[in-house]
């Protein structure tokens, strides 16, 4: 399933919500929702779309402990930098921005673009957790998106922060530590 406008138009919702009485009472099914690093790091510029996908992590999260009693599965496959269309265009911004981290992550992303990840590894991860039968809840895709995940998470939030608000150097200097 594909997240695009969640905040706006909610389709994510709608799809969980048409699919679920019928794996209810067929005690069976998986559903998988596509999410991001992004919904466990928060990082300016990006913040709106940071926020789309924690509120995708917190549906699937929930609905996960309210679906196993019914035996169907919930997984989120969490895409680092993908070479997808989304990414070419944060690599390579069409409008200029007040915010200074716009510029860092465009190079981030072109850096990262430069040895490019497939979408294939996206649907590979996919088929794998479907065919698995796993309960696993996090899928991270990608040779970024756990080195992202475990960089977040080896800060204190205020660490956090002032590295993002600080000055490029400083965040590439921190980046390259971990």
């Amino acid at each position: 399933m594909n997240n695009v406008g969640w905040i706006g138009r909610k389709p994510v919702v709608r799809c969980v919500q048409a699919v679920l009485p019928a794996m209810r009472e067929r005690r069976s099914g998986c559903i998988i929702n596509i999410s991001s690093v992004a919904g466990r790091i928060c990082n300016p510029p990006l913040t709106a779309y940071c926020a789309s996908k924690w509120a995708l992590e917190a549906l699937s999260e929930g609905l996960t402990g309210e679906m196993k009693t019914f035996n169907v599965r919930v997984a989120l496959v969490e895409l680092g930098i993908i070479n997808t269309a989304m990414a070419r265009r944060i690599e390579h911004p069409e409008t200029e921005s007040p915010y200074g981290q716009s510029a860092r992550f465009a190079a981030l992303f072109e850096n990262s673009l430069k040895t490019p990840v497939p979408p294939s590894l996206v649907a590979d991860k996919i088929l794998e957790v479907v065919d698995s039968g796993t309960w696993q809840l996090r899928h991270p895709v990608g040779p970024d998106a756990l080195p992202f995940i475990q960089w977040r998470t080896a800060m204190t939030d205020e660490d956090w922060i002032d590295m993002n608000a600080g000055d490029d150097a400083s965040f590439f200097a921190k980046l390259g530590a971990s």
